[in-house]
């Protein structure tokens, strides 16, 4: 039997729709189903390999964690990756379809349907419940024509839409009732309730506003939802980790926000570490005299290179260096570290650049990507970064450029393909210590940090629990159950 189906869509992004996946994912793992998350289309440049060496955002991999289930690409079938203004590299089922400019995307995109519903088919066979994510808003209707991934998507999978609107940006009463306005009647039937999401304050203060918003849109208010501080992998540049930064940690770490940054989810064990205290900058004002400078991943590494060299935080950058600072960079800012990049294929738009000269290697880009999980040890290696030798390690590579190999070391600059580097605490460990030395601390000045994957199961269970105080739950059991066929929205 084809599994239930249910959708969470929202007035905007970063409504909270995909922590409210996951946090329902999380709901009905707990209560015995066996669920898995889908999108069918997303747009980030926050990617992960599956173990067939295919590519998926990695929302859905939280999601996918948070149901207790292996990450499939069946559960993102398309994801853009923008690598300019107005375009994306498009991948499909995993692999990559070629780069496209949005218009062409847009009228393209209809012959995708097959596929996408091939993946959500073959997911449905195998579950018992599907939580679907929606993208941005369902009423951009300058963007309504072939949708596939909001309304268009419930349709086809016959799943009730519950619409979150963000009340900590202001204005989610209009937002709520002004998404349903401009939906087709149709679309509107299938809104079978609403949640309003990140609410600091006392709810009954609401209360006179969630019942003329029931009347205005003629569905129930699901759930008024805390604002929760909760840490899971982010998605997208709107992420709140670019400008926190905890104060009192005995290392200073400062991330390079590069202007076409991903996979910043490499950086969230390094975060969460008691020791450190983990800053994103983007201008050399904010730089100062780290303890650590890592070079994130980008989509676009000659741009970003060209950008990190007229603001001057590549001048910077060698500066601290040459005076002992460790860098340690990943896939593109391990490609930024070394001599030259060069790009006969036009891969990234063609030409050739000097590097920053920090490492002894050359990369040439192929249009071909390098996609496959890798498990392994830390290399031998002598100098500073010589207390790492063996580290177990276990991480994916996602990368078009050729030359270096996994691993890059001289002195105290360190270059790797590896994302996930900092995930595994062996290797935490022992680069933590190393800096703390260096600085004159002792080994266990913060002491140890959680393991990653029970700090994870201890967020989603964090999400389930305020998920199950706030929302109608036995309502949100009836609007599954009865689908898009019988109607009607459930109280």
């Amino acid at each position: 039997m084809p599994a239930k189906a249910i959708m969470i869509q929202g007035t905007m992004s970063n409504a909270g729709k995909s922590v409210l996946t996951a946090g329902l994912c999380r709901i009905f793992k707990q209560d015995g189903y066996s669920v898995a998350p889908f999108k069918s289309q997303n747009m980030a440049l926050n990617s992960f390999i599956t173990k067939e060496g295919l590519e998926m955002g990695r929302a859905q991999v939280m999601q996918a964690e948070a149901a207790g289930v292996e990450p499939s690409v069946r559960m993102n079938p398309i994801l853009l990756k923008p690598n300019s203004d107005t375009g994306s590299q498009v991948i499909v089922n995993g692999e990559v379809l070629g780069d496209m400019r949005a218009a062409d995307y847009f009228r393209y995109k209809k012959q995708l349907v097959p596929r996408i519903m091939e993946a959500y088919r073959s997911l449905a066979a195998e579950h018992d419940i599907i939580v679907l994510e929606g993208a941005g808003s369902p009423a951009e209707i300058n963007l309504k024509s072939d949708d596939i991934v909001n309304m268009g998507m419930a349709r086809l999978a016959g799943a009730p839409v519950l619409l979150a609107g963000d009340i900590d940006r202001g204005g989610v009463f209009a937002s709520l009732y002004g998404t349903v306005a401009l939906l087709e009647r149709e679309e509107r039937s299938m809104v079978k309730g609403t949640i309003i999401n990140k609410f600091r304050g006392d709810v009954d203060i609401l209360k006179p506003g969630l019942s003329q918003l029931e009347a205005l849109t003629s569905v129930p208010v699901l759930g008024v939802v805390p604002w929760l501080d909760l840490d899971l992998d982010d998605e997208d540049s709107l992420s709140s980790r670019f400008s926190a930064q905890r104060k009192g940690a005995p290392l200073d770490a400062a991330v390079i926000r590069l202007p076409r940054i991903s996979n910043f989810t490499d950086f969230n064990a390094l975060e969460r570490h008691p020791a450190v205290g983990l800053r994103y900058i983007a201008r050399v004002e904010e730089l100062g005299r780290p303890d650590l400078v890592l070079l994130p991943g980008t989509k676009s590494t000659l741009h970003d290179l060209r950008w990190l060299r007229q603001s001057g935080l590549e001048a910077a950058i060698q500066k601290l260096a040459a005076g002992g600072t460790p860098v340690i960079g990943i896939c593109g800012g391990y490609q930024m570290l070394g001599e030259s990049l060069s790009d006969p294929e036009g891969a990234e738009g063609g030409g050739r650049m000097a590097g920053m000269g920090l490492l002894p290697v050359s990369t040439v880009f192929r249009r071909d990507k390098t996609r496959t999980q890798t498990a392994g040890t830390f290399p031998d290696c002598g100098g500073f970064f010589a207390p790492l030798s063996g580290a177990p390690l276990e991480g994916y590579e996602i990368h078009m450029g050729t030359g270096g190999g996994l691993f890059s070391v001289r002195d105290r600059v360190l270059g790797t393909y590896l994302h996930g580097l900092f995930d595994s605490p062996a290797l935490l460990q022992r680069l933590t210590a190393l800096l703390l030395r260096e600085k004159g601390l002792p080994e266990d000045a913060a002491g140890e940090p959680e393991d990653v994957w029970t700090y994870k199961q201890r967020q989603y269970d964090k999400l389930a629990a305020a998920l199950r105080e706030s929302l109608d739950l036995p309502a949100i059991y009836r609007i599954l159950d009865r689908g898009l066929e019988k109607g009607g929205a459930a109280r």
